[in-house]
């Protein structure tokens, strides 16, 4: 008896192999596909539309600084020496773009904006504020506008200082503000700094921190890195629910890289590679360059540029946003 059942217990697991092994090739296939790591293919945005033509008032032709509302959005335009600067307001609807003016002496332009690389907007007590960098150390480096409508008057002016030096900025946002403070972000070049100002300060010196520093060598644009990315130049940026969109220009090329969790960044901080946008201008081959950006509504990626189909053109600047991106 013990005999037969050996043998027919012997006879059963030789019949039971082959499933073994098949079971045995689907785990080992199935472990297999688990550690093969799934990547969702990156968002790439290469297309725009035109909404609007800056003009060249007061021989103010090239585009600067750039901030977006929530209806609309405004352009800096500087002359050539940075003695003349003008801002246009443009309705996001339907483009209509109306010259602003200065309200402290009844003219379309400012002599005090330097640069003006770069705005942020603010309501400060239910009223409207631009903050504008003008590449400027000392006591200019930060001016504050009041604006009504389509006019506005200087209310404030302010000194940045790192570490104790007065310190020029080419970019500026405000990450967050309560009761009392309003809490900016600077930018230099790849160098970002934090600082504060009082909410309703309208002068003062602002002692920034650094921040942290932009790693663009290893940021993919469609998935590749851009060899001589060092060639690009920096302008202002964005800043959008604890992400900078950063633009970046060599010639007729203009790409958008971006940064995530802002608010505890620190050190060398790596580009998102999963989201990029790029312009490549057959229209403009002189230059496409994309100064400012800033995302409207938690929707669509704004910007201003300067664009030239050969030397000299002055006509073609203008605002656009990127086609079928939404930041929401």
């Amino acid at each position: 008896m013990k005999r037969m059942f050996t043998k027919r217990m012997g006879t059963m697991n030789n019949s039971l192999i082959p499933g073994k092994r098949f079971i045995l090739f689907v785990a080992l296939l199935l472990c297999l596909t688990m550690m093969i790591p799934i990547t969702a293919s990156a968002a790439y945005y290469n297309t725009y539309t035109d909404v609007a033509t800056l003009n060249n008032a007061n021989s103010a032709y090239a585009a600067q600084g750039f901030a977006v509302g929530s209806s609309y959005v405004y352009s800096v335009k500087v002359n050539s020496d940075n003695t003349t600067a003008v801002i246009y307001r443009t309705k996001m609807s339907d483009g209509t773009t109306t010259l602003m003016t200065n309200g402290d002496n009844g003219t379309t332009y400012a002599t005090y904006l330097g640069h003006a690389n770069d705005v942020v907007l603010s309501t400060i007590n239910e009223e409207f504020y631009m903050f504008v960098v003008t590449m400027n150390a000392g006591s200019m480096s930060l001016v504050k506008l009041k604006y009504v409508g389509t006019t506005y008057y200087k209310v404030g002016n302010y000194t940045i200082k790192y570490n104790g030096a007065d310190k020029a900025m080419s970019g500026v946002k405000i990450t967050s503000k309560d009761a009392t403070n309003i809490n900016f972000l600077f930018k230099s070049g790849r160098t970002l700094y934090r600082g504060t100002l009082p909410l309703t300060a309208n002068s003062g010196t602002i002692n920034v921190t650094y921040g942290f520093y932009l790693n663009i060598e290893d940021a993919l644009v469609n998935g590749s890195t851009i060899s001589n990315i060092t060639s690009y130049a920096f302008q202002g940026f964005g800043y959008y629910n604890n992400t900078i969109y950063v633009p970046m220009t060599y010639q007729n090329v203009s790409i958008v890289l971006v940064y995530r969790n802002i608010s505890t960044a620190s050190g060398t901080i790596a580009a998102d590679n999963n989201l990029s946008f790029r312009i490549t201008s057959s229209a403009y081959p002189d230059l496409f360059e994309i100064e400012g950006v800033g995302i409207a509504n938690g929707d669509k990626l704004w910007f201003n540029t300067n664009r030239r189909t050969a030397p000299g053109d002055t006509a073609h600047d203008g605002v656009h946003y990127f086609n079928d991106y939404s930041a929401s």
